[in-house]
């Protein structure tokens, strides 16, 4: 099991360099630059702007700023003037943020809080957590009472209320729960106050979990039922094996597997952050400073936003590898 965890981890590093380097040549590619992309801010003069482009290495070659941004570069200390070796995003720097000029990084902007509001990453990981919880919650068990009550009333009901859920999508609900909770029952406020540690965080979670929940619900239906025909669930129900027992011991771990290979994509996308949810709610997470960057091609902030995502999509698919030896002891990890 450790050597297969090692294995695991280290194949994620070739898998971020390629999409490091997919997501710096688009970035480069795309017309535009840092500077001349933000309206907002006063246009600067061309020899301002020269002496900023040989601040970042704008100036240099495609492969060195590429290499001096994933791995290394050897840089002079402002102090002593002796070179140095400063490491780069596969170490865990991301370098700063084009936007402030250099004034801050990047690990500034994200998980950097104050002393009064931690951190952006913060919050769009707890509200993604709490969203794939909420959705595992609801969708496994609303998926097993579907299977089992096939073609009743509940049946269809939880199918035509999952469907639709699906449809809507995240964007929708959310609007939908805004309007029925904060504005017409008033039970939630339209801004809310993060200070409390409750009941802001409602609303969101339901709202970014509610379409997952669906999917899950779904998708449990689908593979409790083809559990359901096979032949040693037959065998057990001969036995005389009590109906919970059957659906628990073994109905439900072969069924759960493919569920558990969707929570890995789903979790990484859920922690990073979900621009529609977070705005909606004013959630000060990190899905509007990603999509924010883009359009001012920040990019450190548009490499950091794609690492970090595989990043957690290499852990999260790895706990899913791990968890499928647990739902199946057939399953080797050799």
């Amino acid at each position: 099991m450790t050597a297969y965890i090692i294995r695991r981890i280290l194949w994620n590093i070739p898998v971020l360099i390629i999409v490091g380097f997919i997501t710096f040549g688009i970035a480069k590619l795309t017309p535009g630059g840092p500077f001349d992309t933000q309206p907002e801010r006063r246009q600067l003069s061309p020899r301002v702007e020269a002496i900023l482009r040989e601040r970042f290495g704008m100036d240099l070659p495609f492969w060195r700023q590429f290499t001096r941004y994933m791995f290394l570069d050897i840089v002079p200390d402002p102090k002593t003037g002796e070179w140095k070796i400063q490491w780069g995003a596969i170490a865990g720097n991301l370098g700063p943020t084009y936007s402030s000029r250099g004034a801050r990084t990047v690990q500034q902007e994200l998980f950097e809080g104050t002393p009064t509001r931690p951190s952006k990453f913060y919050y769009s990981a707890r509200l993604g957590v709490q969203a794939l919880i909420f959705a595992v919650v609801f969708g496994i068990p609303l998926g097993v009472l579907a299977a089992l009550r096939q073609n009743t009333w509940l049946d269809y009901l939880l199918s035509l209320s999952s469907t639709i859920f699906v449809a809507l999508g995240t964007l929708i609900t959310s609007l939908i729960l805004v309007i029925i909770f904060a504005v017409i029952l008033n039970w939630f406020t339209v801004i809310p106050d993060w200070n409390d540690p409750v009941k802001p965080w409602i609303l969101p979670t339901v709202a970014l979990g509610t379409t997952s929940m669906a999917f899950i619900a779904r998708l449990t239906r689908s593979s409790v039922l083809e559990v359901k025909r096979q032949d040693y669930i037959r065998t057990a129900q001969a036995k005389g094996l009590a109906g919970q027992v059957i659906v628990w011991r073994h109905m439900l771990k072969n069924a759960l597997l493919p569920v558990v290979t969707i929570l890995g994509p789903a979790l990484a996308g859920l922690i990073t952050g979900t621009l529609f949810v977070e705005t909606i709610f004013q959630v000060p997470g990190m899905g509007r400073t990603f999509v924010d960057a883009i359009s001012k091609r920040d990019y450190s902030m548009i490499m950091a936003g794609s690492l970090i995502y595989v990043f957690f999509l290499g852990i999260a698919n790895l706990l899913v590898d791990i968890a499928y030896g647990v739902l199946d002891p057939r399953i080797s990890y050799k």
